[in-house]
């Protein structure tokens, strides 16, 4: 149901229990009252009938409700039941904030009834309800206070709750994407690796097939291999969706990685400067994929080559170059060089690749590392 066709049922029932109250003597002002005839009927009805405009013209509706409370005071009518619209706009004043309004209302309804108990000659007799209405006021704008103090302040933890679930939704958006970032740069780097190695292995199979099978099997054997490596890693990525723990890539394998490069018919030469120490878990999982991307590299575009893997440590950082004296090859568009960049990047670090010096091609990253005292 609508607010106005609440207001509406509100009024309706007010004047029933206005009228009813005033008939049935449940209140009065005093031992002049005169009986209610059309005249204080009217003024009852226009009072109540304020109630369905109290929340579309609040101010307005008071004014109305209390001058007909006011003027039906000054005829001695029945009862104090009257004034209870007008009560009823300047509760619903304070609780929308217009506390102001709310109060010079009040003022002019004390006003109005006190005036004219002042200029009568008598007092109000003992037990008159009308000495009660200034407490009924500051009551009415104290509980309007604090009603609207009140739906503020549910208003403002719905919107932290709402602003914390859509903070939620976009952190838990912005995680899945980092994953599914995460694992296309390890399938990338792993599965591209391994499938190189095999296509190496399967073009040097074919051409020796038949003239020498010694080393026919030998490139078969290194297939298999090449492919046991390829499920590995696949499960260890998978393994991570899991929630397991797979084996974390790092530069204790880098030696296995050479030797497979070195049977698909690579010239490697690795070398290690330095005192090597145990690196963070994702500095040295980002130096061993540049690594395997940047020989995966050699394997595609760069023909038969003898390629350098040197590794520098230092306190501070470690150096990782990767350099080859091959052609420089036509390489479509890939991922691999930017994965390189952004896995060295993530960490704090940078990389750059180009053509070396004296040919062929170089990586060159530097990853920052802490290593603690």
């Amino acid at each position: 149901m609508d607010s106005r066709r609440t207001d509406a049922l509100v009024a309706a029932a007010a004047l029933a229990a206005i009228t009813g109250g005033t008939y049935a003597n449940l209140s009065w002002t005093g031992p002049l009252e005169r009986p209610l005839d059309p005249m204080g009927l009217t003024l009852i009805v226009v009072a109540s009938l304020t109630l369905a405009f109290r929340r579309t013209a609040p101010l307005a509706a008071g004014v109305v409700a209390a001058a007909a409370g006011v003027v039906y005071y000054a005829l001695h009518y029945p009862g104090v039941f009257t004034s209870a619209p007008a009560l009823a706009s300047i509760y619903t004043l304070a609780a929308l904030g217009r506390r102001r309004a709310a109060i010079w209302l009040s003022v002019a309804l004390a006003a109005g009834v006190y005036g004219l108990m002042a200029i009568a000659e008598d007092d109000p007799p003992p037990g008159s309800w009308t000495g009660l209405l200034s407490g009924w006021l500051v009551a009415m704008v104290v509980i309007g206070e604090l009603a609207g103090h009140r739906r503020a302040y549910l208003r403002a933890v719905e919107q932290r709750a709402e602003e914390a679930e859509r903070t939620r939704e976009e952190a838990a958006l912005r995680r899945a994407g980092e994953e599914r970032l995460w694992i296309a740069q390890e399938l990338h780097d792993s599965l591209t690796h391994s499938i190189s190695v095999v296509n190496v292995q399967v073009a040097v199979a074919m051409q020796l097939l038949e003239r020498d099978p010694a080393r026919a099997r030998e490139s078969l054997a290194a297939i298999k291999e090449s492919g046991h490596e390829a499920m590995r890693e696949l499960r260890a990525t998978l393994g991570v969706l899991r929630q397991s723990e797979p084996e974390e890539a790092g530069l204790s394998r880098l030696p296995r990685l050479v030797s497979r490069a070195e049977s698909a018919g690579l010239r490697v030469a690795h070398t290690v400067a330095g005192t090597p120490y145990a690196l963070p878990p994702e500095v040295d999982r980002a130096a061993y994929r540049i690594a395997q991307e940047a020989l995966t590299n050699v394997l595609r575009h760069a023909g038969a080559a003898t390629v350098t893997v040197a590794v520098e440590y230092d306190p501070a950082r470690i150096v990782l170059r990767v350099e080859n004296d091959g052609e420089a090859g036509t390489a479509g568009p890939g991922m691999g060089l930017i994965g390189m960049r952004e896995r060295a990047v993530a960490i704090g670090g940078s990389l750059t690749a180009g053509p070396h010096e004296n040919g062929g091609f170089a990586v060159r990253a530097e990853l920052p590392v802490r290593v603690p005292a």
